[in-house]
């Protein structure tokens, strides 16, 4: 296979008022920091409205594949991330008793596709995002959740209107408001919640000093890997960050949470008591864990469609399409939404109805089977993971 060249660096288009449209972003995760991005270098004026007091990340790592790293490469982020990334050399199948199932060669296949298979904490990525958008001009507002969108008859501009009674005017706003949307009730005209799998996620982080102190543990920060273990109604994976200070684990079980709880702090007891039994580094592993959280695993049913008719109004990420964990894929799919929006936003002319309703018909054309695939084949991958039918736990 002859390997694809590296992603070539985007430079931010100058334009006149005309065709500069003032886009509202709701949400100041991964996937509104990527849209910001694109949408900024495709010369736009951008807001992003974050409702919480302070913008920043929750969560620990986050695996960014070369479809992704080239997307961040093409924003001229390579160098301020590659400093924060951990390059893991494989990524390993194992059996719940550490018997070996397959490995894919990671270093490998980066070079053929021309970009890298990297591991962060998402607390980093999140700030070198951040710390993009305030380049390229942004304009940030904390404390402003936005409740809903009216949008203007004549497609001409929208208003995002906040918890608060605030009334924002922009030509076009995006939803990045993540797994829980309430834009998306918005663009549906109903209650809409997440849906639940059955399965949910515990969460950890333990110190490298740690296991750098036990011989058979040290050969996991020394030589980086992804390492997934596969049983009986539970899953594992583990990788490196930050150069080796840490080590995240995630680890998927049946869901115990109360039905209305999508985040809690976990047991340590209970979460050790589901994997004693496996190979025997994973309960080594969890001795050293200090604070678990246990995260509820959720889905979005499609959309028929993401965009309103007025043109001024659109869906990104999680928002529209949050998958599951077992493909690595989420942030993926949100940072390619971003891209795409921002791509079909540079058309633009003029800020006329006609326009902006094309270039998000367009946009959302360019998107949906691939994000509908995503969602599907994660679905698909959780029930070969872990086996709805069967919940014996080794």
């Amino acid at each position: 296979m002859i390997p694809r060249p590296p992603p070539q660096i985007q430079q931010k288009i100058t334009r006149n008022p005309s065709s500069r449209p003032h886009v509202i972003i709701a949400g100041a995760g991964l996937g509104g920091l990527g849209a910001a991005i694109a949408i900024l270098l495709a010369g736009h004026d951008v807001t992003i409205l974050e409702s919480a007091a302070t913008i920043g990340e929750i969560g620990a790592g986050i695996q960014v594949l070369p479809n992704s790293s080239r997307i961040l490469i093409s924003w001229g982020l390579h160098d301020r991330l590659a400093k924060h990334a951990t390059t893991p050399r494989y990524c390993n199948m194992i059996g719940w008793k550490r018997n070996h199932l397959s490995r894919m060669d990671f270093h490998a296949y980066g070079e053929v596709l021309g970009t890298p298979f990297w591991d962060f904490h998402r607390t980093d990525l999140h700030q070198c995002l951040l710390d993009r958008v305030l380049e390229l001009g942004v304009k940030v507002q904390v404390m402003s959740r936005v409740d809903t969108d009216e949008c203007a008859p004549d497609g001409l501009g929208a208003t995002a209107v906040l918890s608060d009674g605030r009334r924002l005017a922009a030509d076009l706003v995006v939803g990045a408001d993540g797994i829980s949307s309430k834009l998306r009730e918005v663009l549906l005209g109903r209650p809409d919640p997440p849906v639940p799998t059955g399965d949910l996620a515990y969460r950890l982080l333990i110190d490298a000093k740690d296991m750098l102190a036990d011989p058979e543990l040290r050969p996991f920060i020394q030589d980086p890997q992804v390492k997934y273990w596969m049983g009986k109604g539970c899953h594992a994976v583990n990788y490196v960050l930050r150069g080796g200070q840490l080590f995240n684990m995630v680890l998927l079980v049946p869901d115990d949470m109360p039905a209305s709880a999508m985040t809690v702090d976990g047991n340590i007891e209970e979460m050790k008591a589901l994997f004693e039994k496996w190979d025997p580094t994973i309960p080594k592993t969890l001795d050293l864990c200090r604070s678990v959280q246990k995260w509820k695993l959720c889905i979005r049913p499609t959309l028929e469609k993401w965009t309103h008719d007025s043109g001024c109004f659109t869906l990104l990420g999680d928002a529209v399409h949050a998958t599951l964990p077992y493909l690595a894929s989420g942030c993926g799919m949100a940072l390619e939404d971003g891209a795409a929006l921002g791509l079909c936003l540079a058309k633009l002319t003029d800020k006329s109805r006609e326009q902006k309703a094309r270039a998000l018909s367009v946009y959302e054309e360019c998107r949906r089977e691939r994000t509908e695939n995503v969602v599907a084949e994660g679905v698909a991958s959780s029930t070969c993971i872990i086996s709805t039918t069967a919940r014996s736990r080794g």
